[in-house]
């Protein structure tokens, strides 16, 4: 067509063809190099199906809910890049080091997180960088780490993250998050320790969940279930067991749980001859989720007292529901569902279900990483919670004007224990961090010239945040006094880096007709035999 316009001059009608030519022409450029330009995302992101995936200091896109927080942790980044300068002098600037928290920020049905999780998990976690940066010491970026809400998109996450340990400006020091236990979440922590970058996993429980630089503040599965060992010797019930447990082939977590409960358990409550499975809600596995008809009919007809569920908080309610009004249930004798988690989850404590446990006779018996429940009155609270609900108090004051932040946080923010564990897992980072600082600087603190630590450095320390057995006890002389409980790491093989001297609460709920309460510690410490049974 533009053959023809060569050897003429261009009439009105011409010019308009052209001009609707370039015009189309440019738009098509336009939307090819928007699509292409990686800053769609923002700096250090890119697009992964409708999420924006990597690392970034500043807000990133996440589920509208989130956006207080995120904003609120964008602006602490600054200012710790920013540094300070002390006002009598105008000198001293601080260094910084980043520390990447590692998890989803956007939601579905279906993922990894919800959207209430994954505010109060970044609500501890930016509690404790408030609080370090409140420190002696260098300050915190707090970056986050998005690797999808189905934790598949790890891999430009982990290819960004080991980029800036390298940084001699800001180096990254540590990685936190990864809250499933799933084989992608085991596949980034092997990619990191491939780094020697160290990491910690807040809420993983998994005995799978092991590689070279992974540590745990969580119990494992295997000791949540030698607590709840220790519950049941002192009450046994009738001996008539049931086995509850999800069969989604991605969930390392249930798959792991089920293993442990049969062979702690197995032969004493007969778990192998009672036992039905269900498909959890989380994850792509084709089927209608959390149907537990069959298994509600069962655990009734077989008389089973003792109810062991392999599974995930979330469908822990619709198992409830069914044994409540399953016609075949003897709801005048007691049935007790024994669990494992971080807390005791909100959605199993709704007015609803717990007006169903109390007319069916149900108690909900759950191994705990923290007992938040029983902190209520208690003015003999230790260091460690006090410290942490008098920053997190401090946070929700902060956001208490953004219309985004009181939605996600709920009436019962701490019951889960996902607030808490994140700020212990920054808290082991920092507290690494300050002391490596320290020791690499003479303990000069901020003076001229100061090396900031390396994640080889950090790593170093971690693993020597250690309980030291004496004569006459026990000694806490560089381990973590968290909100959680006082507990440590060593470099022993038998503990595969998971946290050491971890108190592990078992909860009933709804509580005893009594009201007695389960104590948060002395019930059961993880690997106190390492230590004669003298954990601080």
């Amino acid at each position: 067509m533009l053959n023809r316009f060569r050897n003429r001059a261009l009439g009105p009608a011409d010019k308009a063809v052209v001009l609707a030519v370039g015009v189309v022409l440019l738009a098509a450029v336009a939307f090819v190099v928007v699509r292409l330009l990686p800053e769609e995302c923002g700096s250090g992101l890119e697009a992964a199906g409708d999420e924006c995936v990597g690392v970034t200091a500043a807000v990133l896109e996440g589920d509208p809910e989130l956006k207080g927080l995120i904003r609120a942790v964008a602006d602490e980044n600054a200012r710790a890049e920013k540094g300070w300068t002390d006002p009598e002098n105008g000198q001293s600037r601080i260094p910084y080091v980043r520390v990447a928290l590692m998890m989803p920020f956007t939601t579905d049905a279906t993922s990894a997180m919800s959207t209430e999780q994954i505010a109060r998990a970044l609500a501890g976690a930016h509690a404790a960088q408030l609080r370090a940066n409140a420190k002696a010491g260098p300050r915190y970026q707090l970056l986050l780490a998005n690797d999808g809400k189905d934790l598949d998109q790890w891999k430009p996450v982990v290819d960004r993250l080991t980029k800036m340990a390298d940084d001699d400006r800001a180096p990254l020091v540590g990685v936190f998050g990864m809250p499933s236990s799933t084989p992608d979440t085991l596949a980034a922590a092997r990619a990191l320790s491939a780094h020697r970058i160290p990491a910690i996993g807040p809420i993983l429980t998994s005995t799978t969940m092991e590689a070279g630089y992974l540590f745990k503040t969580s119990p494992s599965n295997e000791l949540f279930a030698e607590a709840l060992r220790e519950y049941l010797g002192d009450h046994p019930g009738n001996g008539t067991g049931f086995l509850v447990s999800d069969r989604r082939e991605q969930d390392s977590y249930s798959a792991d749980l089920r293993d442990v409960f049969l062979a702690h358990f197995g032969k004493e409550y007969g778990l192998k001859q009672r036992q039905a499975s269900y498909l959890g809600l989380t994850g792509d596995d084709e089927g209608v989720p959390q149907r537990f008809s069959d298994a509600a009919r069962s655990i009734c007809l077989t008389k089973a007292d003792t109810v062991f569920f392999a599974g995930r908080d979330h469908d822990l309610p619709h198992l409830v529901d069914r044994l409540a009004n399953e016609p075949s249930c003897d709801h005048g004798k007691p049935t007790r569902i024994l669990k494992v988690g971080i807390g005791m989850d909100p959605e199993s404590t709704t007015t609803d279900i717990t007006e169903q446990l109390r007319q069916a006779r149900i108690t909900l018996v759950g191994a705990a990483s923290v007992d938040t429940r029983s902190w209520a009155g208690n003015e003999e609270l230790p260091a460690g919670p006090r410290t942490f609900l008098k920053q997190f108090d401090k946070l929700r004051a902060k956001l208490r004007n953004d219309p985004t932040h009181q939605k996600p946080w709920g009436n019962k923010p701490l019951d889960d224990g996902y607030a808490v564990m994140y700020y212990d897992a920054f808290t082991v980072l920092s507290q690494a961090t300050g002391r490596a600082y320290d020791d690499i600087n003479g303990g000069e603190g901020n003076g001229a010239g100061p090396v900031l630590p390396k994640h080889d450095d950090v790593y170093n320390t971690v693993i020597n945040m250690n309980i030291l057995g004496t004569r006459s006890g026990a000694s806490c002389v560089n381990c973590v006094r968290g909100a959680s409980g006082t507990f440590g790491f060593d470099d022993s093989p038998d503990t595969r880096k998971w946290s050491v001297c971890k108190p592990v609460p078992v909860i009933e709920y709804p509580e005893p007709a009594a009201g007695a309460k389960t104590k948060t510690a002395g019930v059961h410490r993880s690997y106190e035999d390492i230590f004669d049974g003298a954990c601080p």
